[in-house]
């Protein structure tokens, strides 16, 4: 069986509802033995990390999974809720084949999927997904004979080894103490790890939210993508900086103590502006995705520093990353890949970064969001059944086309495309002028429901 579409995966992994196709037991069951069989080379015993955030579903589908792993002759090792950057790190470090991750991000707690990594700590390509979702329906696949059969096994100093890593990215010359920080873990993967890292580094820790999870609470009104939240903690705690997180704790999002949140784009260009003075940025520029502000990309050249645009999905700037050998990347939602120490965006990491610069500058978090002015931008997302068949008709395809080339005329940008992991299409416009932006959006929804 061969196709050039894939059905399960989208731009981060595997997502759905959980308990519906295609995160049901059965499902990834047969993905984990697919995932095997792309796996596994010669007759050596095989090994596969297995980590989780805090979902209610993660019961379901961990033993799923490791019954497919094991019925493919390969031990399989459970570290519990982790964040996904972690899993790549013990990937690594555990010399296994490859590494699994049951999350959703930033989804609601209904919602799972599986994040698969290379025994590297990268992301699958797109190739590799296609092979796996073919092999998902090859009924030839090879089971282990019952002498030859996997064990599973739980480590329990899973958080104790990440959080030594973490803490090994941050500056020996520096600690954290005077500091006073407020945190928001999202209920999710990091609750166990990120306050123990900010007290050890010296820091005091003002007030913390979203480390109760309750299997249906993750990033409910909580981590990075409820701004407001941590924001007012942060200004109520009289904390100098808030960091927040999503469930699976590989996207950061800063607030400074007035309560001004720090946009994406300006955490990339603060951290390169540093790197920059102190000589340790290479490639010559930043990677981040198509979504990234005008603004940015002005500043960067400003430095002399290009911006590479990908696609949308972390993976993508990673895999930019090594092609143009860069060490830094990210997308505005607040990813940060730093390759000196980690191969995908690591939250934990990058916030560390940040307190480093606020402590050897002195200065306010504040002033990271002064650097230079965002162009105008607006989002929508539009709910389809079927996002990427609706973007595949000529009339919507003609409509679009219609639409960029005005706001083009006017030196901005129109970017529609169809979500990897929820069933909508989400649209953003970039412009000087807002009433542009307004009416682009509004006449774009129009085209795609006209459809």
């Amino acid at each position: 069986m061969t196709t050039n579409a894939r059905r399960y995966f989208g731009t981060d992994g595997m997502r759905g509802t959980a308990n519906s196709a295609p995160i049901t037991p059965e499902l990834v069951l047969r993905l984990a033995e697919a995932a095997a069989a792309h796996f596994r080379k010669g007759t050596r015993r095989h090994k596969v990390v297995i980590g989780k955030d805090t979902r209610l579903s993660g019961y379901m589908l961990e033993p799923a999974l490791t019954a497919g792993f094991v019925s493919m002759g390969f031990d399989v090792t459970l570290v519990g809720p982790m964040p996904t950057p972690a899993v790549a790190m013990l990937t690594r470090s555990m010399r296994a084949n490859l590494g699994v991750v049951i999350s959703a991000s930033h989804n609601p707690y209904c919602d799972n999927g599986i994040k698969l990594f290379t025994q590297d700590g990268y992301k699958l390509d797109d190739k590799s997904e296609q092979r796996i979702e073919e092999l998902m329906h090859d009924t030839s696949l090879k089971r282990a004979r019952p002498e030859r059969l996997g064990r599973a096994k739980r480590i329990e100093d899973a958080p104790g080894r990440y959080i030594e890593f973490v803490k090994n990215s941050f500056p020996r010359d520096l600690d954290l103490k005077g500091l006073k920080i407020a945190l928001d873990c999202a209920h999710g993967a990091a609750y166990r790890v990120m306050p123990p890292i900010i007290r050890e580094l010296g820091a005091e820790i003002v007030k913390q939210i979203g480390v109760n999870p309750d299997g249906t609470n993750i990033n409910k009104n909580c981590g990075a993508t409820a701004p407001s939240r941590i924001a007012e903690v942060t200004l109520a705690s009289g904390a100098d900086i808030g960091l927040a997180v999503d469930g699976d704790a590989d996207r950061l999002l800063v607030v400074s103590k007035q309560g001004r949140v720090i946009d994406g784009n300006h955490l990339l260009a603060a951290i390169a502006s540093h790197m920059l003075e102190a000589e340790q940025i290479r490639g010559d520029g930043v990677v981040s995705t198509i979504l990234a502000n005008l603004g940015l990309e002005r500043f960067l050249n400003g430095k002399k520093l290009s911006l590479f645009r990908t696609e949308v999905g972390d993976r993508y700037v990673v895999e930019r990353m090594r092609k143009a050998q860069c060490n830094i990347g990210g997308e505005p939602s607040g990813h940060i890949v730093l390759s000196d120490y980690a191969t995908t965006g690591d939250a934990l990491v990058a916030a560390l970064q940040v307190c480093a610069m606020v402590v050897r500058s002195g200065n306010d978090v504040e002033t990271f969001s002064h650097l230079f002015d965002l162009v105008p931008q607006q989002s929508i997302n539009v709910p389809m059944p079927n996002p990427q068949a609706t973007l595949e008709q000529e009339t919507t395809q003609n409509a679009l086309a219609t639409l960029k080339r005005h706001i083009a005329q006017q030196q901005g940008r129109l970017l529609v495309r169809a979500s990897g992991t929820e069933k909508v299409v989400r649209v953003m416009a970039e412009a000087e002028d807002e009433r542009l932006l307004h009416d682009t959006l509004e006449a774009t929804k129009e085209a795609l429901l006209a459809a």
